[in-house]
């Protein structure tokens, strides 16, 4: 290593300073941004023993995914997807569908 390489300092760059200076980087935070206050928003309607089992997945085109941990959850959230969608909509937090997704499990 050279001299000059190793006095050279590297600044760090918070996550939000990058996205000021990425377009691609700020969408992606924008549409992670709105899938986590759509799963705020409906959460009290997600019974207690699922929460955390639930996540926020990706919103794409208006088609909001949820993570689920396992198929039993993916059973039970299927039905209430519906009132899921009224909630949003009345909160006006619109999404076309709500599509389920089991995670991998690592």
């Amino acid at each position: 290593m050279t001299l000059n390489h190793m006095n050279r300092r590297h600044s760090s760059v918070t996550l939000l300073q990058a996205s000021k200076s990425n377009p691609g980087l700020a969408r992606l935070m924008s549409l992670q941004h709105e899938s986590s206050a759509r799963l705020q928003a409906i959460t009290a309607l997600i019974p207690d023993s699922l929460r955390a089992q639930v996540q926020a997945g990706p919103l794409e085109d208006g088609v909001w995914c949820l993570l689920l941990s396992n198929n039993t959850t993916a059973a039970k959230v299927r039905q209430l997807l519906p009132a899921f969608e009224s909630h949003l909509r009345v909160h006006d937090l619109d999404v076309k569908s709500i599509r389920l997704k089991i995670r991998r499990q690592e």
